[in-house]
């Protein structure tokens, strides 16, 4: 069938918004045409611009567990964001709408459903973030990345995994030692910080970097804006703002690698079977999904796990190191341990639901 319109919404971080595009040469293939609600000057903006997709931009307001002052001029920006996506979908009307999640979601989730459009959401992580547990009460279906999700939300849900990029598999160690001036003599250490850095990471990393440079190059995406000049003339230390197209081959590059916890990227390193040391963002900056996600990870063999407040110099390089002695393990637990890609499952979803 052509001439399907597919509405694509999500934001807020990368998490929110990368996993779509996976879905976007296949739905592209299959005949839909793709839109795209997210906030303006967004993330979800910037990348979904760069792929060339039609984007329309409104008013979110930020859902908040706890008591602020904003939260009461959050309720009319989420309501003003709801009447724009109304009107929106209703002169487009699309055949059907997959959310990613994030704050932007909600007003486009509920404007869906005032139009009667079928709705998709997709959760990452082990329990539902709050935009999912609204947007579900509106789904025709929920996907998720973990089964124990599913079994939280109930009925609606099917455990389809997370969606992978076809191009991360496609990544050459060679041409990314060679952008980054690297000779592969020693082992390459990646840290990430998520899309947005992480500023605890990257202020242990510095103060560890004497030592770790002693056993391995150093590949540091470190986020936009937070690049250390003090330390550019570092040898065998590379500091990255942002990754696009190179990031697959600085993924295959890497012997190791430490990172916070969203499940979208250890997702991703799991299905690349890279040994991973897992730091998770704290309760007081979270709300504790990447902690259960990294014990997930942990539990099942497949990651070594150090807590931020338990994080200093010394912790921090007797972790790294420990991870690279326990390698071969867990790639072997990896090997062993089923993960679903959840690309073409979401797609039999969107497909299933999709107005006729």
């Amino acid at each position: 069938m052509n001439n399907k319109i597919i509405l694509l919404t999500g934001g807020g971080t990368a998490g929110h918004v990368t996993p779509h595009l996976s879905l976007l040469p296949i739905l592209k293939a299959e005949g839909y045409s793709i839109e795209y609600i997210g906030s303006k000057n967004s993330i979800e903006s910037e990348i979904m611009h760069r792929e060339g997709i039609h984007y329309k931009s409104i008013y979110c307001g930020k859902l908040r567990r706890y008591f602020s002052w904003e939260n009461f001029k959050d309720i009319f920006r989420v309501l003003f964001g709801t009447i724009q996506a109304f009107f929106y979908i209703k002169k487009l009307k699309p055949n059907i709408v997959f959310s990613k999640g994030g704050f932007v979601a909600v007003p486009v989730v509920v404007a869906a459903k005032l139009n009667k459009i079928p709705i998709i959401c997709h959760e990452s992580d082990i329990t539902p973030g709050l935009a999912t547990q609204i947007s579900s009460k509106f789904a025709q279906a929920i996907a998720t990345t973990f089964p124990e999700c599913s079994t939280k939300l109930g009925a609606k849900c099917y455990y389809t995994g997370t969606p992978l990029r076809k191009e991360l598999f496609k990544g050459d160690k060679e041409t990314a030692l060679k952008e980054y001036g690297l000779n592969g003599k020693k082992p390459i250490l990646l840290v990430m910080g998520g899309s947005q850095g992480a500023l605890a990471i990257n202020e242990c990393l510095h103060e560890s970097l004497d030592e770790l440079l002693k056993d391995f190059d150093i590949l540091h995406l470190c986020g936009e804006g937070k690049v250390n000049e003090n330390l550019l003339d570092k040898e065998a230390y590379i500091q990255i703002p942002y990754l696009h197209k190179t990031l697959p081959n600085v993924l295959q590059a890497a012997d190791i690698i430490v990172s916070r916890a969203g499940s979208n990227s250890i997702s991703e390193f799991h299905a690349l079977k890279k040994p991973m040391l897992l730091i998770p963002l704290p309760l007081s900056a979270s709300r504790g999904d990447q902690i259960l996600n990294a014990k997930s990870f942990e539990q099942r063999g497949i990651a070594k796990l150090l807590f931020q407040e338990d994080m200093n110099k010394e912790s921090f390089i007797a972790a790294i190191k420990n991870l690279y002695e326990d390698r071969q393990t867990l790639i072997s637990n990896m090997e062993n341990d089923t993960a679903k890609d959840g690309t073409i499952e979401i797609i039999k979803l969107i497909d299933k639901y999709c107005k006729k």
